[in-house]
């Protein structure tokens, strides 16, 4: 199955680029799929986030598919995980999936231990650019 288009604001790109570039070995296989997403994204200003788009710092609900069961997280980074009581960070492989996706878009996205995850966004229940909070 072939990956959605994926929209990344520029601050997030240029943060997550800066966390890539530092991943240690355990995070380094997902930092580096991290990095090719960030490659084949369209990349906009924070302003110009859709509200359907999974940015950093939304409440995303998603179900895998795999298990049928749907869950609700926050995407965080991974210094943001201990703040977070339903944080999930970008840098853990289902983290990195859910970036930029759209409501209704399906993605396949391969796990450490080799089984593909299959997951699918329900909704956004927050999304700091639709809050108008940009980070800057």
């Amino acid at each position: 199955m072939p990956r959605p288009t994926i929209t990344i604001n520029r601050l997030d790109a240029e943060r997550l680029q800066r966390l890539i570039n530092n991943a240690n070995k355990e995070d380094y296989l997902t930092a580096e799929a991290l990095e090719l997403e960030l490659e084949r994204c369209d990349l906009v200003e924070p302003e110009e986030i859709p509200g359907d788009v999974v940015s950093m710092n939304s409440k995303v609900v998603f179900t895998d598919l795999n298990r049928n069961k749907e869950m609700t997280r926050t995407l965080v980074y991974p210094h943001a995980l201990s703040g977070s009581e339903d944080g999930l960070s970008v840098l853990a492989p289902i983290g990195a999936a859910l970036l930029g996706l759209r409501v209704g878009d399906i993605i396949d996205w391969p796990l450490q231990n080799g089984v593909q995850f299959n997951l699918r966004i329900d909704a956004i229940i927050w999304q700091p650019e639709a809050a108008k909070q940009y980070y800057k």
